[in-house]
């Protein structure tokens, strides 16, 4: 079975109204080979809704896990979808360090993407101390096993998980195509334990991905795109990582 592919770009807290046009500009150059995702800052989403082209989509890096109300600072995915996004991260590393999203947070935050019909890329991976200790494998399962907690099997098909090594973010260094081989085997499994079809996941690796290093993870077995940081700002540099999964 071919499993689908698919390149997120997460923006981070970057961006302006002049560099974003610029970037669609260039970008709209493009015709991905692939299944393709900018995901902006909040305030910039509207002009990125409206200045992609193509098949490519716009989401959100992160959502409310409440329904609209009294939370001020939060951002609800019916308003996400309001706008046009289809798809946003969950549970992304910095939101869990810098935020105390712990993996139940995360799990009720995929749990409502998919219940108002949004695609979440959901994020997963261990720390440097955990992969020290050895522990890699164990915090996978364990976080997987969060997440299928609170989504169902069948809905869950609609997403992506993002293995990213927490070790590996912004620091240069990525995993190893042979370090991302071994955390998809672990998540299909999980999944596979859940009684989910494994196959129909995409499972992408996120962790300071680079036109540079894009090569490794793209042959590396079991990966099927990946979630790009800081290199997903440079246009050109964006569009060589997803011409890497064609």
């Amino acid at each position: 079975m071919s499993r689908r592919k698919l390149v997120a770009a997460n923006w981070k807290m970057n961006g302006s109204r002049t560099a974003n046009a610029a970037w669609l500009t260039q970008f709209a150059q493009e015709r991905p080979p692939c299944e393709t995702v900018v995901c902006a800052p909040f305030v910039y989403l509207a002009q990125v809704v409206a200045g992609l082209t193509g098949d490519v989509a716009a989401g959100g890096q992160d959502l409310s896990r409440h329904e609209p109300g009294a939370h001020t600072g939060e951002v609800a995915g019916e308003m996400l979808l309001d706008i046009g996004c289809r798809w946003v991260i969950v549970g992304h590393s910095e939101r869990r360090a810098q935020c105390g999203e712990t993996d139940a947070v995360v799990a009720a935050k995929a749990r409502r993407a998919l219940g108002l019909g949004l695609r979440p890329i959901v994020c997963i991976g261990e720390t440097l101390a955990e992969r020290d200790a050895g522990n890699t494998l164990e915090v996978i399962k364990s976080q997987v096993a969060a997440i299928l907690s609170a989504c169902s099997v069948a809905e869950l098909g609609r997403g992506a998980i993002a293995y990213e090594p927490v070790w590996a973010i912004g620091t240069g260094n990525p995993a190893t195509g042979e370090h991302a081989t071994a955390a998809a085997r672990a998540i299909r499994a999980a999944l596979k334990h859940a009684g989910l079809d494994a196959e129909a996941i995409p499972v992408l690796y996120g962790g300071s991905v680079s036109a540079r290093s894009v090569a490794e993870f793209a042959q590396a077995d079991g990966i099927d795109g990946a979630l790009v940081g800081g290199a997903s700002l440079d246009p050109d540099e964006f569009a060589a990582v997803v011409r890497a999964f064609a």
